[in-house]
């Protein structure tokens, strides 16, 4: 029972941390309310498309920390494998279903790479390749996200010898990016989606 308390603490506490909106942060230090500018959504790649590259880069520094911080808590403090992973999930959903923002928020992928980035740094990072890979030949971000992140727990399981927590996780935040990017699927297979460098116009 006190595991239970421990780990729903630590929930609670990830979740926090991912709902700090950095990307609508940075945006309205810039005088533009990132909501209502193209997609609407607080990620890195809208305010890139509305900001320009130093607010991207910004977001795309502080989003990954939320995500390393809910995990790396519970592993300093000497948390077991599933309170990790919990708290780092809670930390992506806080992100992509901010209460702060009405539910509304970033897809998620940089937090995801911030949490696992603490629990597998070398399955995080191979996963970052093969996704910039993508986004760099097709300059598609919604696609390099999805073959990043769907590649996760494909490359968890190729490692072997993983603790179960890791692939629920890993499952959990594939399934999380591709319900997040329904829409981006949409649009990719209609051709309209908007390639890398096309710019919105702030309102």
């Amino acid at each position: 029972m006190l595991d239970v308390a421990i780990a729903l603490v630590f929930m609670v506490v990830g979740y926090l941390l991912g709902t700090i909106p950095t990307g609508y942060l940075v945006a309205r230090w810039r005088g533009v309310d990132i909501q209502q500018v193209g997609s609407g959504n607080i990620g890195a790649t809208n305010v890139l498309r509305a900001l320009g590259v130093l607010p991207a880069a910004m977001v795309m520094v502080l989003d990954p920390v939320k995500g390393a911080l809910a995990a790396l808590l519970p592993t300093v403090l000497g948390a077991g494998g599933w309170t990790v992973a919990l708290s780092g999930l809670a930390a992506v959903v806080g992100n992509s279903f901010n209460v702060w923002l009405r539910l509304r928020g970033g897809k998620g992928i940089a937090t995801s790479i911030g949490v696992f980035l603490v629990v597998d740094p070398l399955t995080a990072a191979l996963c970052v390749l093969i996704g910039v890979f993508t986004i760099l030949v097709s300059r598609y971000v919604s696609l390099g996200s999805l073959v990043g992140m769907f590649a996760l727990p494909l490359f968890v399981i190729a490692g072997g010898n993983f603790p179960t927590s890791h692939l629920f996780l890993a499952v959990a935040l594939a399934a999380l990016t591709i319900f997040r990017h329904r829409d981006n699927v949409a649009r990719l297979m209609a051709g309209t989606e908007r390639r890398l460098g096309e710019k919105v116009k702030p309102a």
